[in-house]
C-alpha cells in the first residue's frame, strides 16, 4: 500500500449508543487491507479506549487516523477539562468517572494504561480547562 488512508470521525459526548464506531471502523479498514490482527486488535484496543474517555471526560472530540503501509497513527481530540495528574491518571484503577458511568460498566481506570500498553508510540497533550489530545501510534510488524 503505497497511498496513506486519511479518516475523521466526530465522536459525541455522553452517548454510549454510538461510542466504539469509530475504532470499529479502523478496524474494519485494517483487517480489509490484510493488516496482521495482533496489530489490527492492539489498535482497535488503543483506539477505543481513547474513544470512550473522549465520550465520558472530554464532552465529545474528534478522531484523526492516518493510515500507512506500515503503521496507523490516530489522533483524539477532545474539549474537555483536560487532565490534572497524568502520572496519577496513568496509574491502573484510577478514575475520575462519576458513579452513573462505572454503574454503566465504564470507567474501570483503565483506559489510559491500557492504551499505553497497546500503542507503540503514545503521547498526551492536555491543558486544564481547554482538553486533552492523545497521540497513538502502532506499528503492524511489531511483536
Amino acid at each position: 500500500m503505497n497511498n496513506i488512508i486519511i479518516r475523521d470521525y466526530v465522536i459525541p459526548a455522553n452517548d454510549f449508543t454510538v461510542a466504539g464506531e469509530a475504532s470499529s471502523s479502523v478496524r474494519k479498514i485494517l483487517t480489509q487491507l490484510g493488516v496482521a490482527p495482533f496489530a489490527v486488535k492492539r489498535t482497535s484496543i488503543a483506539m477505543y479506549e481513547a474513544e470512550i474517555n473522549a465520550v465520558i471526560h472530554g464532552r465529545g472530540g474528534n478522531a484523526h487516523v492516518e493510515i500507512d503501509g506500515n503503521k496507523v497513527y490516530i489522533q483524539i481530540s477532545d474539549s474537555g477539562p483536560g487532565i490534572a495528574d497524568i502520572e496519577l491518571a496513568m496509574q491502573e484503577g484510577y478514575s475520575t468517572a462519576p458513579d452513573s458511568i462505572r454503574e454503566m460498566g465504564f470507567g474501570a481506570g483503565m483506559g489510559l494504561p491500557n492504551i499505553k500498553k497497546h500503542s507503540d508510540i503514545f503521547k498526551i497533550d492536555t491543558q486544564i480547562g481547554k482538553g486533552t489530545t492523545v497521540h497513538i501510534t502502532v506499528f503492524f510488524n511489531a511483536v
